[in-house]
Parts: structure tokens; sequence; C-alpha cells
């Protein structure tokens, strides 16, 4: 048998003693007391409030803000993004995903070189204006760890592919040149620290309209099959700092050594469509040219999808150093460009 529950004890006897406070009582010699409507109202009204106030009415739980916050991520009001809270590092579904939403290392925003799809005019003073494209993508293909989007924990591995293309506006916006790359990036980390390794295939081409138009231009077709070891952290929930090493076992008109670091400022969580400020700086060095190389800002709005991650920017584009497209890559350029950048 279940034991009777202390509260339904007190429910009970308080009911007992409304009932008795509203009986009849007993009547003098001259007649009758009819019992009191007033009196079995007020014990009706009295053991009503008595249920609600017992069965009906829950604890109110407490509100998002006021949850402990995890140190690291102790953003200020004034910052993009929500805090990270200890109650979402409480949850653990770990398992083995096929194609996760997300990525546990994501790609730098300032990479010039980084999968994604991209369109933007560029304008380089002394030379052209120019429609610089990018159409690819990274994709996830299995997981071992959570099933968040937003802040992925576990190891992941992917696979990414792009072509970087540059078309001449003036001139019948004819192609200038094109450049290709493959890879297999393995990643590993959680919400502050993540860690990848990675292969990539990275090729240059000069557009056959070009060489039409230019038959005694240099020819520099570079190639480069490499390993890159890269490391990023999350100092608040919307600031990431990264660093990564590269050495290409495979180059043509390169050399192995490449090192690439920079800073993210972007919304890590659902903005909604108000969407919400980013910017980025990013430097990549390369032997070829001593381990100087170039130094890529950008700055705008951008919007982060509700539950896939992904992240859709609009801004304007600086950049001074070698020029982004490899076929080009011993001439020096500097950009000034408007651009829509879409990040997995």
């Amino acid at each position: 048998m279940r034991p009777i529950e202390p509260t339904k004890i007190t429910a009970q006897v308080l009911l007992l003693l409304a009932l008795i406070a509203g009986a009849p009582r007993p009547v003098a010699a001259s007649g009758a007391e009819q019992p009191s409507d007033g009196s079995l109202a007020s014990a009706a009204e009295s053991f009503g409030s008595l249920i609600e106030s017992e069965f009906v009415a829950e604890p109110v739980p407490a509100s998002r803000s006021s949850l402990p916050v995890v140190g690291l991520h102790n953003a200020s009001a004034s910052e993009v993004g929500e805090p990270l809270y200890e109650q979402d590092l409480q949850e653990s579904d770990f398992g083995f995903l096929l194609l996760p939403q997300g990525l546990i290392y994501r790609s730098y925003l300032g990479g010039p070189k980084e999968p994604r799809m991209a369109t933007g005019i560029v304008s380089i003073p002394d030379d052209s204006t120019f429609w610089d494209a990018t159409i690819g993508g990274r994709l996830g293909m299995f997981r071992i760890g959570n099933s968040d989007p937003i802040r992925p924990r576990g190891f992941q591995f992917d696979v990414e592919a792009a072509a970087m293309v540059r078309l001449d506006i003036p001139e019948d916006v004819d192609v200038c040149g094109a450049d290709y790359r493959v890879g297999l990036p393995l990643t590993w980390g959680n919400e502050f620290s993540q860690w990848k390794f990675s292969y990539y295939h990275m090729s240059s081409h000069l557009g056959d309209e070009y060489w039409e138009d230019n038959p005694g231009a240099p020819l520099f077709r570079q190639a480069r099959d490499a390993l890159v070891l890269g490391h990023s952290l999350y100092l608040t929930d919307s600031l990431r700092i990264y660093g990564e090493v590269g050495w290409a076992f495979y180059s043509v008109a390169s050399e192995p050594w490449e090192v690439q670091f920079g800073l993210d400022y972007a919304p890590r969580v659902a903005t909604g469509l108000y969407g919400a400020p980013f910017f980025t700086i990013n430097g990549h060095l390369r032997e070829e040219f001593d381990f100087s190389g170039g130094l890529n800002v950008q700055v705008g709005w951008a919007w982060r999808a509700d539950t896939t991650a992904q992240l859709l920017r609009l801004g304007f584009q600086y950049y001074n150093g070698p020029s982004t497209q490899y076929a080009f890559l011993p001439f020096h350029e500097t950009q000034y460009g408007l651009v829509l950048w879409y990040d997995f």
C-alpha cells in the first residue's frame, strides 16, 4: 500500500474542520436554526483556495539570466550572442552522428582561401575592378560527440571543396584565373577550445580568355599538397582567436611552410532577422615571401541561422599583400571590396 502524502492529510483535516465550522448549530427551545448558506459558501471558498495552493500552483522556474555563467564566457550585455551557461555543459547526448549539423572547428572568417560561398566587387587601384566569387562549402561527414550544431563537442571528420574565380568586369567579364581547393579536416574539441589536423590540395589556373589577351604574361601555376595543424580558442562566446601551421610535402611554384593566424568576432548563436555586427582580422605568412604575407580585414553585419549555425555576412573588405589569386601570386595587391559571404 502506498503511504499517504502529508499534503493530502493536511487537505483532508482542513476540509473536515471547514465542514464542522459550517455545520448546523444546536437550536433553542423556541425553534430550529437552519444551516447558514454563508458559512457553507465560506468553507467551500476556503477549501478551494487550499486545493489551489496545494495542488495547482507550481514553482516558477528561475529565468535563464539568473543561472550561473561559465567564467570564461562571462560576456557583457553589449556583446553579441548569449553567454554559455553551466546547464548547457551538463547536457550530455554523446553518440555517433552521421552527417551532423555544425562544425567543431569553423572556417576562418577572414581566410581568403577558406571553402564557402561568396561574391563581391573588388577594386584594385592601378589595375581594374573585379568580380571575385567563391563556390564551395564544408560538410561534416560524421561526429563522435554531441548533436549541438552551435557548440558541438567531440571528434568530427569533414570534407571541403571550393572554386575561387576572378572575372575582369571592364574587360567583358573575362575570367582572369581560378583556384581550386579540396581538403579533409579532422577536428576535435569543445565549446572553448578546438583543434584541427587537415590535408588539403590547392592548384591555380589562368583563365583562357586572360591567356588569349595576354599571351606574354608570366605563368605561375602553383600547386600544393599540404598538412595543417591548427588551434582556435573562444575568449568569449563571440570572440575567437586562432593560429595554424601548414607544411607542403609536394609543392610547385611555392615553398613548403606557411603560417596563418587571426581573430573573429561574430555572433555564435542565432540572431534572428536583426542580425549583429562582425569583424575579422587575418594574417597569412608564406615562406616564398620570406614569411611576409597578406593582411585581410573585414567588417559588417551578420546573421546566424537558428538550427544549422551557418552564417550570412555582408560587409567591407580591405586586403593588402600578395595576390589572392595564386596564378598571380608574385604580384602585390591592395583590395577594397563590398562582399557577401555565406560560411558553413
